[in-house]
């Protein structure tokens, strides 16, 4: 999430009440997770296993809880509780919005395209030409959707990452300021849930389409002209390349990449990158072939061990 102007890191560091180190006209150009942060970003980390890769990544400004050695070229804002101040910082530039009516004032509707009663479109959100928006689809506020379109009744684009940390108090949740970017030509089943990112955008590009009731979760980037069959859930922080094929219920965990060209079977369970081009099924998935042969092998199993009993 970028800020809407640049500020210093004096003044950020009295919206999180912490101490900082550096120049205190240093820039802060806004907030980040680790696997997205750019130069004048903020980073947050809470735990020393963590430390060495927030320090020396892209992020400029590291929020921690411990002061220690600044990398040259950055600064630190200290914290007794990372956690907490990242989610100041969110309130702050991403308030949460009440609605008033059911398509909001601020919302920007493209040419030929219909809202069908009882949607719901947020605030700022941009709809482009010639789309389709059915019944009871909730478009939550600064989704961005491109041109033809359609999205089926049921489904809802931009609520909140699944995003947890275990306190002493219970689950808190890291508050999400991202997007949902839906590109053109998208087809979105119904009943279907996407997720905004939890500081950058979950992005579905040109092309792909998907069937009922599919998950996508927060920061994940699917590619140009996908098909995701019905059930499919996808973690968060997934890419996706273009022209992969998702059959029924397949589960992908987060933070891996899924390379061009890949068909994974129904009901498969992805838990690594997967290998452009290749066909994958099972739980945890292998190439589908050599799938095909174990369950062969399996068949005759019954029969092997009765042969060695006697």
């Amino acid at each position: 999430m970028k800020f809407p102007r640049t500020y210093t890191l004096k003044e950020i560091a009295q919206l999180t009440e912490t101490q900082f180190v550096g120049d205190e006209n240093f820039p802060v150009y806004g907030i980040n997770e680790i696997h997205v942060v750019e130069k004048g970003d903020i980073v947050f980390v809470d735990h020393p296993k963590y430390y060495n890769k927030a320090l020396q990544s892209a992020a400029t400004t590291i929020l921690i809880n411990k002061k220690v050695e600044c990398p040259e070229g950055k600064s630190l804002l200290i914290s007794d509780d990372p956690f907490r101040d990242f989610n100041k910082l969110t309130t702050h530039f991403k308030p949460f919005k009440s609605a008033s009516q059911s398509v909001s004032p601020s919302a920007k509707i493209g040419k030929n395209t219909i809202i069908q009663p009882n949607a719901f479109i947020g605030n700022n959100v941009v709809i482009g030409d010639n789309c389709i928006i059915h019944s009871n689809v909730s478009i939550y506020d600064n989704c961005i959707i491109g041109n033809n379109v359609i999205i089926h009744a049921g489904s809802v684009l931009g609520s909140d990452g699944f995003y947890y940390q275990n306190r002493p108090e219970g689950y808190g949740q890291l508050l999400s300021s991202g997007r949902v970017v839906i590109k053109d030509d998208v087809h979105i089943g119904a009943l279907c849930t996407i997720d905004k990112g939890v500081t950058g955008d979950t992005t579905i590009d040109v092309g792909t389409k998907l069937d009922n009731q599919v998950q996508i979760a927060h920061d994940t980037v699917v590619g140009k002209k996908c098909l995701l069959a019905s059930q499919v859930a996808i973690a968060g922080c997934v890419i996706i390349k273009d022209e992969v094929i998702l059959w029924g219920q397949v589960g992908i965990k987060s933070d891996i990449t899924i390379h061009k060209g890949v068909e994974v079977y129904a009901q498969s369970g992805v838990g690594f990158d997967l290998e452009e081009g290749k066909k994958y099924f099972g739980s945890p998935c292998i190439e589908a072939r050599q799938k095909m042969r174990e369950l062969s092998m399996m068949r005759v199993l019954p029969e092997l061990v009765q042969k060695l009993r006697k």
